[in-house]
């Protein structure tokens, strides 16, 4: 395997305190990139940061609430006033509530779109700006099999997914001639924090979730976060220079 496949790249990261969020800024470090980390989680973006460091890279934490546009812009702002450039971004942070159409309040609603979609969008926006300086870039949209239809629990969250593909679809057609690239990684089901803390608020712990996953996931097991590290290097690197549009499916045989 060759080493530092995203030497003296930029990455910024949504959400990346948290599950394949934070296991992808740190092997981004690894392999060589200044990662940039925008979330919530002070204490634990600083983990991730000194975990980057030690690998011989760069990193910082930006404290961000994406709930909030100004918030999407800063974390774009501080990572370009800091290390001049931004080639790649992963949007990974989300939400994945209850939220089955004939029950879903507005609240719960607006929460999923306004995180998953609304902040998304405006991050986006963001990243064109800056990678258009730079002469393009790579825009990874974290996407889910739910985005096909989904479970009858997941409605909005489905909708939310779903809109997502059609970003990335926007900004493959409509950058590539600046050279920025889009591309929709749909994760499987994995047990990360959000998605055992849900579970075990509705009576299941996290090794009878496994159980009952891997009855149902094609290839008998859940997906887990080092099972998208390979794809997001990839994805980020210059290997993948000619990809743009694609759906990228990590899913463990997963097709909802």
């Amino acid at each position: 395997m060759s080493e530092k496949r995203l030497s003296n790249k930029v990455i910024v990261i949504s959400g990346g305190t948290k599950g394949v969020g934070r296991a992808f800024a740190e092997v981004a470090g690894r392999e060589g990139a200044k990662v940039v980390i925008g979330g919530r989680d002070e204490k634990a973006g600083k983990e991730t940061v000194r975990n980057i460091k030690t690998f011989g890279s760069e990193g910082m934490f930006v404290h961000c609430d994406l709930l909030k546009v100004e918030d999407c812009k800063s974390l774009f702002d501080e990572a370009y006033e800091k290390y001049g450039r931004i080639d790649g971004f992963f949007n990974y942070a989300g939400v994945t509530p209850v939220s089955p159409l004939d029950s879903c309040d507005e609240d719960t609603f607006d929460w999923v779109m306004d995180v998953n979609f609304k902040a998304a969008f405006f991050c986006c926006q963001q990243a064109v700006k800056y990678m258009r300086r730079n002469g393009g870039g790579s825009i990874v949209l974290t996407g889910s099999a739910h985005a096909w239809g989904g479970q009858k629990d997941r409605a909005a969250y489905a909708c939310s997914k779903g809109v997502l593909r059609i970003l990335t679809e926007h900004i493959a057609h409509q950058y590539a001639g600046e050279q920025i690239r889009g591309n929709y990684l749909t994760l499987g089901w994995t047990p990360t924090e959000g998605e055992v803390e849900l579970r075990r608020s509705q009576g299941e712990s996290e090794a009878e979730l496994r159980r009952r996953a891997s009855r149902i996931l094609p290839m008998g097991r859940m997906c887990e976060r080092s099972d998208y590290m390979e794809g997001l290097i990839y994805l980020m690197s210059d290997e993948s220079a000619m990809m743009t549009g694609s759906t990228f499916r990590l899913t463990a045989g997963e097709y909802i």
